[in-house]
């Protein structure tokens, strides 16, 4: 499993791989220089039960620290995960 992060300036996406293919994506666009706010995680059925949406949150929490960004959350998983951990809240808007 890999995460690569794809970052044109004004919008992007992570994505997530497992064995060279396309297993999920998380995607942003940016709103001014310090915030990004994320619209849509998908992950396809085919790799469901692996927990990679949870390590594309993961890798966008640790791009927004690297980045000195905040996430803002319209994506409802995204939301979620914020709710449920305190720990990740320095880079919520």
């Amino acid at each position: 499993m890999k995460i690569e992060v794809e970052d044109n300036g004004d919008e992007g996406r992570f994505v997530i791989f497992e064995e060279g293919k396309e297993a999920g994506e998380m995607t942003f666009v940016w709103d001014g220089e310090d915030k990004i706010v994320v619209e849509h995680t998908n992950v396809g059925k085919e790799f469901g039960g692996k927990r990679y949406a949870k390590d594309l949150m993961k890798k966008a929490v640790s791009f927004a620290r690297e980045n000195k960004v905040k996430i803002v959350p319209v994506c409802s998983f995204v939301q979620a995960m914020f709710e449920k951990d305190k720990n990740i809240h320095d880079v919520l808007a």
